[in-house]
Formats: C-alpha cells, sequence, structure tokens
C-alpha cells in the first residue's frame, strides 16, 4: 500500500510539469500584456505584427499560427487592427482566393514602440530570473518543442 501512494505522489508531482510551466507562461504574458496595455496594445497585435513588420503580405492561416490565435479570434484581432490603421488586407495576385495581410507605416512605427515596451519586460524577467536560467530554459523547451513535433 504504500508503495502505491509513494507511485501515486511521484506520478502527480511529475505531471506537475504542465502545471508549472502554465504558471510561468500566465506570469510571462501577464507582464508583457500589462506593459503593451499602457501602450494601447495587446499580445496578440504586437505578435500579428511581430510577423507582419518583415514587409511581406501574409494569410490569415500563417499569422493564426504564428500569433497562436484560433482563427476566429484572429479574424478579430485583425479587424480591430484595420479599424486602427495598423494593418490592411488585400487580394493575393497569385491566389485571388487568397487575402493577404500587410503591416501599414503606422503599424511598422506602433511595431518598433512594442517591441522596444516587450524588450524591457523580458530584461526585467531576465534580471529577475538570471541570463543563464532564461537561456538554459529556452534551450531546454526548443528542444522539447522539437522532439513533440511543435513548430
Amino acid at each position: 500500500m504504500a508503495g502505491t501512494l509513494t507511485t501515486a505522489a511521484t506520478v502527480h508531482r511529475d505531471l506537475d510539469f504542465a502545471r508549472l510551466l502554465t504558471l510561468v507562461e500566465r506570469s510571462v504574458v501577464q507582464r508583457l500584456g500589462t506593459a503593451l496595455k499602457a501602450d494601447g496594445a495587446t499580445l496578440e497585435e504586437w505578435r500579428v505584427l511581430s510577423l507582419l513588420g518583415d514587409g511581406n503580405g501574409h494569410p490569415m492561416t500563417e499569422i493564426a499560427e504564428f500569433a497562436l490565435l484560433p482563427p476566429p479570434s484572429l479574424t478579430k484581432v485583425i479587424d480591430r487592427m484595420v479599424s486602427l490603421t495598423l494593418v490592411h488586407r488585400r487580394v493575393d495576385e497569385a491566389d485571388r482566393r487568397r487575402v493577404l495581410v500587410f503591416a501599414t507605416d503606422r503599424g511598422r512605427q506602433a511595431l518598433e514602440q512594442w517591441t522596444a515596451t516587450v524588450e524591457r519586460q523580458y530584461n526585467e524577467i531576465v534580471a529577475a530570473t538570471g541570463g543563464e536560467e532564461i537561456a538554459l530554459l529556452r534551450a531546454l523547451l526548443a528542444r522539447t518543442a522539437g522532439r513533440l513535433g511543435l513548430p
């Protein structure tokens, strides 16, 4: 009986990995979200512009994957960004069935400001955690993502 309890506790503790990962992710997202909110932006909008900042148009499916958003949520984000003149939509010349989204000049300016905000928050996280720990965590997460077949 004691062996069963020990095994169950070990399994529970091992499964708590997901909880710890979620806690850290939520803390980072909350910090970034609060900082970007002060700039009048959301983390999702910054992620979208981070992709569109390359000057190329991107289809909604690619943007959704990059920004980690389900398509209906992305549509709402893009609609808001269009109304703020941060992005515009255009039919793809190569495939008229597809719509591409581009950053506007105003969107590229916002991206610079928002990226500076995110960098300040990142530097605070590194200062609180330690550069070596962040580098190790990044390497471990990248390796884990690769082994799990994630992009």
